[in-house]
């Protein structure tokens, strides 16, 4: 330390001090919820990346304590009758985790697997994602172990009219809007939002987003995590020189996010060349087409088929079927140029992500919520890969619900190409920021701390502001 400016001495004390405080406040959230490991996942990958703000402002430390917490946490009973008349008791929830910068906003989530360590996950990390479009609005998520697949259309309208009959108490346009997520379509929107309206004896367009275009949703809306993926992709593409013309793309998944990301990417010049689903994936080595891909569509989405079927429709396909654990998932062994997953969480581990670099990935971001374990993360930074993480590169979905309640505020709808340039110009705002936060913390090409950095020091200025409430 000798020869050192006292001032900076100063500030390497302050900084290693800081660095155990944030350590202290990560083993108080794994002491409070010992079993919730998603919601532990998100909360490391955050505060590895905050040393250096807090380094910078001490007294944003009370903000780190406090945000680790939700506000509130809402749990329920959803009983509802199946078409044979039995009782059936599922769970409900919602996760209202800070409204600091505004109301809580994120989607509901129906799937067997929804419990609170999952929803917390994903509330917290949709506090960073809504800061970082620059919209008004907070983090929340929600949703329900009710499993939509194989049910009829009466038994998902009694299942959602039985869980909006507790959570309209909870929601509001100004307080929390939720949205749609996995296993919740423009179907169980418009019973919820049926429900809601019922209930609350007024109609109230803002209460809900992903809602139909005859009562209140928007244009985009449907394609806007899957085109925002592809615009974000766009942009760190561009940091290297490179873009989507004629590159050779492996996309996860073949629901509404995989679906779109594939739409734009063949818009741009790419060639998608992989989709999946639960029982296994394709590759179309002649590249999925516009024809192709509206087919995939109709399979998804009418006749909510596998996708083991376009296989066996289309020449030249292979289709591998799944293996479970702790077999890799070989889909991600495709010589491709750029992977979008858009599954579910850590579905990329680190050895997948091992088998992108050999087969030559330049860029991989994320289309599901935090499809990239931590070890897969640091064998894309490791390799020089561009990595976009989901809090910045999925987040096209909620900046268009945020315009879809700036449109229901202002009681106006905006055309097709007003939205998508709202849209593209939402992304290019989000990329710019991560890329120049993280330079200007020494951290250049690192997406992963410049999204989470830039998210909290929104979050933490208006925090600090209103008193730390």
């Amino acid at each position: 330390m000798q020869g050192r400016p006292p001032d900076i001495r100063v500030n390497i004390i302050v900084g290693d001090q800081m660095d155990n405080a944030i350590k202290t406040v990560y083993e108080t959230v794994i002491a409070r919820d010992p079993n919730q490991p998603e919601f532990h996942q998100a909360v490391e990958e955050v505060l590895e990346s905050l040393g250096p703000v807090i380094s910078e402002n001490p007294e944003y430390m009370e903000v780190v304590q406090s945000m680790v917490e939700a506000e509130r946490v809402i749990q329920f009973r959803v009983p509802w009758y199946d078409d044979e008349g039995s009782l059936q008791v599922n769970r409900g929830y919602r996760v209202q985790f800070n409204s600091a910068i505004g109301p809580y906003k994120g989607g509901l989530r129906f799937h067997p697997s929804v419990n609170l360590s999952i929803l917390k996950f994903l509330g917290f990390e949709q506090v960073f994602k809504n800061s970082l479009t620059g919209l008004p609005m907070g983090g929340g998520k929600g949703g329900s172990d009710f499993n939509p697949k194989g049910r009829s259309d009466s038994e998902v309208k009694r299942f959602c009219q039985s869980y909006m009959s507790e959570l309209w108490r909870h929601i509001g346009a100004d307080l929390d809007v939720p949205a749609g997520d996995i296993g919740v379509g423009g179907r169980e929107i418009g019973y919820m939002f049926g429900m809601f309206r019922k209930l609350a004896n007024e109609f109230t367009a803002g209460v809900l987003t992903g809602k139909g275009l005859s009562y209140g949703g928007s244009l985009i809306r449907p394609e806007a995590t899957g085109y925002g993926l592809v615009y974000f992709a766009r942009e760190m593409l561009s940091t290297k020189g490179k873009s989507f013309e004629g590159a050779r793309v492996a996309i996860s998944g073949s629901g509404n996010v995989a679906q779109f990301a594939c739409e734009k990417v063949l818009d741009l010049g790419g060639k998608p060349v992989t989709m999946s689903d639960s029982g296994g994936y394709i590759y179309d080595e002649s590249g999925i087409d516009r024809e192709k891909l509206a087919w995939i569509m109709d399979l998804k989405n009418n006749k909510r088929g596998r996708i083991k079927e376009y296989a066996d429709h289309f020449d030249g396909v292979d289709y591998t079927q799944s293996k479970p654990e702790p077999n890799h998932n070989e889909l991600w062994a495709t010589e491709v140029d750029v992977a979008l997953p858009c599954a579910t969480q850590n579905e990329v581990n680190e050895a997948e992500a091992r088998m992108l670099v050999e087969g030559g990935v330049i860029a991989v971001a994320e289309g599901a919520n935090m499809p990239c374990t931590p070890e897969a993360i640091e064998v894309f930074h490791e390799n020089g890969i561009l990595f976009g993480p989901g809090k910045a590169s999925n987040a096209g979905g909620v900046a268009t619900s945020g315009l879809e309640m700036s449109q229901n505020s202002l009681r106006m709808s905006w055309t097709r190409e007003e939205v998508d340039q709202k849209l593209e110009s939402i992304m290019i705002n989000i990329h710019k920021n991560a890329f120049d936060t993280a330079e200007k913390y020494g951290m250049p090409g690192n997406y992963v701390a410049g999204a989470n950095i830039a998210g909290f020091l929104k979050v933490a200025e208006a925090t600090m502001a209103q008193g730390v409430l």
